[in-house]
């Protein structure tokens, strides 16, 4: 079922011209629809909620901002041994995380005090969406990162939550639940409603129109990036097991119609028989139809011929999810400059990444590996530049410091030191 493209070929180079422009998702087709959402919550707070979840849900949300104690409340009908398998993940999620706890820093020199403080945002607003399928693990993969970095307030917007919802909420220390999906969730943390107040920072993957909505209102308020389809792709050497391969490759495919399936391989026969597997395996998954359709249409094997070609493809399309299931891992991933998350080896599904490895599952897409990172502690916090003088170091620096000023011709900043030394 893999669509299989050789090395040196006009299909080999006009998939890879493809597949890098990928990121480029059609928001403008959904903006003006987005906007007159943005602007309806924006003037109307809870009134639009509401009308909008009537309309694309065909419901009354009984409430639209749960707190804490409500969260907790029904929190208590999740399985006991689901909340045991969620609390497990939470733990390793924290512990990866605290490693990343920046303590900022001071040093003096020559009488000048410089430093630089760190301390999280306010408030931050952590989405889950709540179509096709509803993810605990994204709650935990955003909210026990922000809940890391020390941030009070932490507001998930996702609609219709179930107990397991609220579970992975309640364990990931968020403080306020507010019961909406989609831009108008969007727009409420940013602009804030009637019952819930605005956030500083907003995270969390959506589909189109939240990812539209999240690049509106970039400004109002910080967000962590735009996300698109989920991508995974392997780089698989001849002792590559194409039962495993496959197996990952349709670990993204059941994510979503639009997911890529790519594999960069090292022969035309090791792509065919993961082509097999994949035939093989997608026939029993539950989710048949949308692994068929992503497969389709982005299923894609790439015959390099080279670990060294392989390396190369691997670095140009940045993808969100890297697996390297060669016998070298580590030696080929430094040849390999951008990529979300990298698994390395056999042994390492993209599978572990997605629930309880430790680090966040929210990972740049579309390429945006190139020049961003993974969901961290270091999104949730703002950075402060401390200066301390002296008299004596003022007025060591006196003279640079006018001449600058008076080089870009700003006399009241020359005057601003001269008035102090002399």
């Amino acid at each position: 079922m893999l669509t299989v493209f050789e090395a040196g070929t006009t299909a080999y180079r006009d998939a890879e011209a493809r597949l890098s422009r990928r990121g480029e998702s059609d928001l403008n087709r959904v903006e003006p629809d987005v906007r007159a959402i943005l602007e309806a919550v924006a003037s109307e707070g809870d009134a639009a909620l509401v009308r909008f979840a009537q309309k694309f849900e065909g419901r009354t949300p009984e409430r639209l901002v749960w707190d804490r104690a409500a969260i907790v409340e029904g929190a208590r009908a999740c399985p006991a041994d689901v909340r045991a398998m969620l609390v497990a993940a939470a733990d390793r999620i924290a512990r990866y995380h605290q490693k990343q706890v920046d303590r900022g820093f001071r040093y003096a020199e020559g009488g000048i005090e410089l430093g630089q403080r760190v301390r999280p945002v306010r408030a931050a607003g952590v989405y889950a969406p709540g179509g096709k399928a509803r993810y605990p693990s994204s709650v935990l993969m955003t909210a026990v990162v922000a809940q890391v970095a020390g941030v009070p307030r932490i507001v998930l917007a996702t609609p219709r939550p179930t107990p397991e919802i609220l579970a992975a909420a309640e364990i990931a220390g968020v403080t306020e639940l507010l019961d909406a999906g989609g831009a108008q969730a969007i727009g409420a943390l940013a602009h804030g409603t009637g019952s819930l107040a605005r956030v500083d920072k907003i995270v969390g993957p959506g589909n189109l129109y939240v990812a539209c909505a999240k690049r509106l209102v970039f400004g109002l308020v910080d967000i962590d990036g735009i996300a698109g389809p989920s991508e995974i792709l392997v780089v698989a050497d001849d002792q590559a097991e194409p039962r495993v391969v496959a197996a990952d490759l349709l670990s993204q495919a059941e994510h979503d119609e639009d997911a890529y399936a790519l594999l960069v391989t090292v022969s035309r026969a090791q792509a065919e028989a993961v082509g097999r597997e994949v035939a093989r395996q997608i026939a029993e998954l539950p989710r048949r139809a949308v692994a068929e359709a992503s497969i389709r249409d982005r299923g894609w094997a790439f015959v390099a011929g080279s670990l060294d070609e392989a390396a190369r493809m691997a670095d140009a399309l940045a993808a969100e999810h890297l697996s390297l299931q060669v016998r070298d891992p580590d030696a080929l991933l430094e040849r390999i400059g951008a990529a979300g998350a990298a698994f390395l080896g056999d042994h390492t599904p993209e599978a572990a990444g997605d629930y309880a490895a430790g680090p966040s599952h929210v990972l740049p897409t579309g390429g945006a590996a190139r020049f961003s990172s993974p969901l961290g502690v270091y999104d949730f916090v703002v950075r402060t530049s401390l200066v301390r003088y002296t008299p004596s170091a003022l007025a060591a620096q006196a003279d640079l410091l006018e001449g600058l000023a008076r080089l870009e011709g700003l006399e009241a900043h020359a005057r601003a030191v001269a008035f102090r030394v002399r």
